[in-house]
């Protein structure tokens, strides 16, 4: 398998910020999945107890401190993984059951630098199907973000120099840069993420705020002036 194990060590790495609500329950479907994984937790600076809750948790992922800010946190998850490929998963984000055997037959392609997975959003309404349907549609164009779950080949990470410093689409420019290595590979999966964020904005405005930024960012407006947009749409 070009330089990996024969079955490959997947590094999930989980940036986190005051999700003691969440963290067990994250670790507990980590614990679940088939497979060779090592689980890093880069916590922003949470003040309610994620960091202990991790620690005590009986999957016993590596717990780091890392400068806020999501491209920081991964960075500094990245820099301290051992794994032939590295996974970059939301908190609110779960994998499929099948996801190490679908990332290790991916990379049987000695050109595929990483991909993603399919994405599905929590909830059986109009609103989710329409985003699964927009997300797909835009992938098809080689578009995607972080909440798709997206993985790399630890190598070409390290070659791409990891995540701007930037505080909003940091995904995005990684992802233009990894489309660029080679042909990735979309999973079929689906992952699943939390769409109640998106649910208090509407489909309309929601994807209107996501076409607007992505646009914005490519005519040249700077990160900082977009994640104050970004706010103020959400």
């Amino acid at each position: 398998m070009s330089g990996l194990h024969e079955v490959p060590l997947v590094s999930v790495i989980v940036p986190v910020l005051d999700e003691a609500a969440t963290i067990e329950a994250l670790l507990d479907h980590l614990a679940s999945l088939p497979g060779r994984w090592e689980v890093l937790i880069a916590d922003g600076g949470s003040r309610d107890g994620t960091p202990e809750l991790a620690r005590s948790h009986p999957l016993a992922p590596q717990v780091g401190r890392a400068p806020r800010g999501r491209a920081r946190q991964l960075n500094s998850g990245a820099q301290a993984a051992r794994g032939d490929v590295l996974l970059f998963l939301h908190a609110d984000s779960r994998l499929p059951m099948g996801a190490h055997g679908a990332i290790a037959a991916a990379l049987r392609a000695p050109a595929c630098p990483g991909g993603n997975f399919a994405l599905r959003f929590e909830g059986a309404g109009v609103f989710t199907r329409y985003l699964a349907a927009y997300y797909a549609v835009q992938r098809s164009f080689g578009v995607y973000y972080g909440d798709s779950t997206i993985w790399v080949r630890a190598g070409t990470w390290r070659e791409l120099g990891g995540f701007r410093d930037l505080p909003i689409m940091e995904d995005y420019e990684f992802v233009r840069r990894l489309e660029r290595r080679g042909r990735t590979a979309r999973l079929p999966g689906p992952a699943t993420t939390s769409g109640r964020r998106w649910e208090r904005a509407g489909v309309a405005r929601t994807v209107a705020s996501w076409v607007l930024i992505r646009y914005l960012w490519m005519l040249g407006v700077p990160a900082d002036r977009l994640a104050r947009l970004y706010s103020d749409i959400r």
